[in-house]
């Protein structure tokens, strides 16, 4: 099918959607924006529809799948708004006043723990640590990507367990 042809097919059958999407939705806003966001999948993936099946239903399916990992997202990112006044006390564990010598008492004995790391962790350590990503070091030490992976998570569990906690 040519892209005019399916273009056509699509146009013929898009005012369809507009109903399901307020349907689902409830909103008309968010209907335009569902009703947008089918019309783009289908065109970004017409290579999919395959000629003489059904293109309402899989208007239909891609306009349904879309609210539904929408909705989901929405799920996962949901957040309480305002803490009662007793979870306020609660989660309320700030410093008033910063102390800069506590701070760099801290990062002390950070930089003397990594110093003391092995030789075999401290090199991959120092240079993901100065921001290379994981193939860069590998190649720069001529190492397979699993084993700097490894070196890198055992050097920091090296330190959790020797710099001490605030």
């Amino acid at each position: 099918m040519s892209s005019v042809e399916f273009n056509t097919l699509l146009i013929g059958n898009a005012d369809f959607l507009k109903p399901f999407a307020f349907t689902l939705t409830k909103d008309a806003e968010q209907a335009k924006d569902l009703y947008q966001e089918t019309l783009f999948r289908a065109l970004s993936n017409r290579e999919k529809y395959l000629e003489g099946t059904n293109i309402r239903a899989w208007l239909f399916t891609i306009m349904r799948n879309i609210f539904i990992n929408h909705y989901r997202k929405k799920l996962k990112h949901r957040t309480i708004a305002e803490p009662g006044a007793s979870e306020f006390f609660i989660n309320h564990q700030q410093n008033i006043v910063s102390n800069k010598a506590a701070s760099n008492l801290h990062m002390k004995d950070i930089h003397i723990a990594v110093y003391h790391l092995p030789g075999i962790f401290k090199k991959p350590f120092m240079l993901y640590y100065e921001g290379y990503k994981y193939f860069e070091i590998a190649n720069m030490l001529k190492e397979p990507l699993g084993t700097i992976k490894s070196r890198i998570h055992f050097a920091r569990k090296i330190l959790k367990s020797q710099v001490p906690r605030q």
